[in-house]
């Protein structure tokens, strides 16, 4: 039988191939950072594509504290949170998740892909909606299709399509505004005031994915909800370890306490995946001391992090190139010229991810299904790790780059 479905997965492969769809994956050879070596460079390269917005994947306050708890916890728990898998470290890590985030309780997952695929079926049924923007990430989508509720979609970010959604979902028993806080592939906020706003007049929940914000945006750190000033409005935030938070993995649900409590009791990923590694929660907890330090008027990695972004979109946009306007340290670099508008900006990104390597910046080109068609982009990201001469550096690269594709 395999030969034939092997013809089958072939064929979709050299599909993805010829469309410069194809998604290649480069060995670091060694640990995460502003710069680091991988396989195809000789040399090391400037990182400007990963996650760690603060620079703490390699800090060494949080790498000492994941030893500490590898000695005094262990290597991992072999089990899953109701049986034999939970730690006072892992309730500490929750209580001071909910307090960071000014939630009743939090729960760990193993990433917030988990926490967001666990959420949805927990706490709604048949005789409930759930209202989505329709470029919430993959996690969101995949969690709210394995709800029975109801699901509509809104245009992304029209407030009165969702205003539409919720006048015709009056009759559900539970509804549930579910979006991004930043969008990944554009870095723009959620208007979380207008949305809170609408779900206070239709007596709707709001949740929130914010795991491109937590740790960094905000005046604390609070991420976008607090960038918007909605703390307290919204009812449910899903976020990630994975990013600014230290770099690992792991997510969490905070949330009201009937919430929290539910989805100890019924949310799938919760129940039937091992616990949260004991060294990630170590280092989960160092990574909040360093964010709760800052909160008292130490420097801010934020800070940091905050001005690269804006000296390097300032320079991009000086230099000519096509950039989604914003403040957030997820830059897109939109792929434009002669060879993107017939039809070539998929693979055109990737060339132009190449070239960049070969000039010492590793960065990344996005292309259908990851955004939708004819939306190819460089996705930029920086942090509070890359010095503004790297970032001078990374702006040089890509206006020689961006001469030779015509992008600019």
């Amino acid at each position: 039988m395999y030969e034939g479905a092997a013809e089958v997965f072939a064929s979709t492969l050299d599909e993805l191939r010829a469309a410069g769809l194809e998604k290649g994956e480069r060995r670091l050879l060694g640990p995460q950072g502003a710069s680091i070596r991988v396989s195809e460079s000789a040399s090391p390269v400037l990182n400007f594509c990963a996650n760690n917005y603060l620079g703490l994947s390699s800090h060494p306050r949080v790498v000492e504290a994941a030893r500490t708890a590898l000695d005094q916890y262990g290597y991992g728990l072999s089990s899953v949170r109701f049986i034999c898998g939970t730690q006072d470290a892992h309730k500490r890590l929750e209580a001071r998740l909910a307090r960071f985030f000014g939630m009743e309780d939090a729960v760990l997952y193993s990433s917030c892909f988990d926490a967001n695929g666990g959420l949805f079926e927990t706490l709604l049924d048949e005789r409930d909606v759930v209202v989505s923007d329709a470029l919430n990430h993959a996690s969101i989508i995949d969690g709210i299709r394995l709800s029975k509720a109801e699901r509509l979609r809104y245009p992304h970010g029209d407030l009165d399509a969702l205003e539409a959604a919720l006048v015709a979902s009056q009759g559900k028993r539970l509804r549930l505004i579910a979006t991004d806080g930043v969008f990944s592939m554009d870095g723009d906020v959620a208007p979380l005031d207008r949305i809170c706003d609408l779900a206070d007049r239709f007596r709707a929940l709001v949740m929130v994915d914010d795991s491109h914000a937590s740790g960094f945006v905000g005046a604390t750190g609070r991420g976008s909800v607090e960038h918007c000033g909605v703390m307290g409005r919204v009812d449910i935030l899903t976020s990630t370890l994975g990013k600014a938070l230290g770099g690992a993995a792991g997510g969490f649900t905070a949330a009201r306490a009937e919430v929290a409590a539910l989805l100890r009791q019924r949310s799938r990923p919760y129940l039937f995946s091992n616990s949260l590694a004991p060294p990630i929660v170590g280092a989960s907890l160092a990574v909040l001391d360093l964010l709760e330090e800052a909160s008292d008027g130490s420097p801010r990695l934020a800070d940091r992090v905050l001005e690269n972004a804006l000296r390097f979109r300032s320079a991009m946009t000086d230099a000519g190139f096509r950039i989604r306007p914003g403040f957030h340290p997820i830059v897109p670099v939109m792929m434009s010229g002669p060879r993107a508008d017939h039809g070539g900006d998929a693979r055109l990104a990737q060339e132009v991810a190449a070239a960049m390597l070969d000039e010492g910046v590793y960065v990344v080109g996005f292309s259908f299904p990851v955004v939708p068609r004819g939306q190819a982009r460089i996705r930029v990201q920086l942090s509070a790790a890359h010095t503004t001469a790297m970032v001078d550096r990374a702006v040089d690269a890509f206006t020689r780059v961006g001469k030779r594709f015509e992008l600019i």
